[in-house]
């Protein structure tokens, strides 16, 4: 015999509905930032290096919280670039006729201490992504001149690149946020699941 029996209510998760589409946040996001690396001349920022952090910010929660994480992991990454850089710089004029081995050197020796660090600090375990890209931006902004070149001297032209490789992260977490704010994210009142009857 079946029995009547009171419906549970069941209640669908909490969700958020977009003001302004994702795909058009994005589009207005990216005109937000492009005047930062057009028309600043040697000063323009290397845009392409904020489009990585942006991407990092959403594989790693797309949320405020991501800051804990990506900041001090991707600044970690471009600490030791520079410093396997000046390794670079310094080890190069000793070694004459040889200009691909200094950088060997240089990369084994900072690659070796990086990764042998990260046991000791969980947030380069936890945002190994960033620590690592961190590392591979200071590289690119410094071999593709993608910094200001005020000076000849090579020290701070190293610097200067690690400067420029930490301003574009910092910008890169700045717009994954901003992108994901002005969506203007606002919730929607669960609905009840429809009754059963057994």
């Amino acid at each position: 015999m079946a029995l009547d029996q009171t419906a549970e209510i069941q209640m669908e998760t909490a969700k958020t509905k977009e003001t302004i589409p994702f795909w058009l946040a994005v589009s207005i996001t990216v005109m937000f930032i492009l005047p930062l690396g057009l028309y600043f001349g040697q000063y323009s920022l290397p845009l392409w290096v904020a489009f990585i952090v942006w991407a990092e910010y959403f594989a790693l929660g797309a949320n405020l919280g991501t800051i804990k994480t990506i900041i001090p992991a991707y600044t970690g990454g471009v600490f030791w670039g520079v410093l396997m850089i000046l390794l670079y710089t310094w080890i190069a004029p000793h070694m004459t006729g040889a200009s691909v081995y200094p950088m060997y050197i240089a990369l084994f020796v900072g690659v070796s201490v990086m990764v042998y660090v990260m046991k000791y600090f969980k947030v380069f375990q936890t945002g190994s992504l960033p620590y690592f890209n961190g590392l591979s931006m200071l590289l690119a902004v410094y071999f593709t001149g993608a910094h200001p070149a005020f000076t000849t001297n090579a020290y701070v032209l190293v610097l200067l690149a690690g400067a420029y490789a930490l301003a574009g992260g910092y910008l890169g977490w700045f717009i994954g946020w901003f992108n994901v704010t002005i969506t203007f994210p606002r919730p929607i009142a669960p609905k009840p699941a429809a009754s059963t009857r057994v």
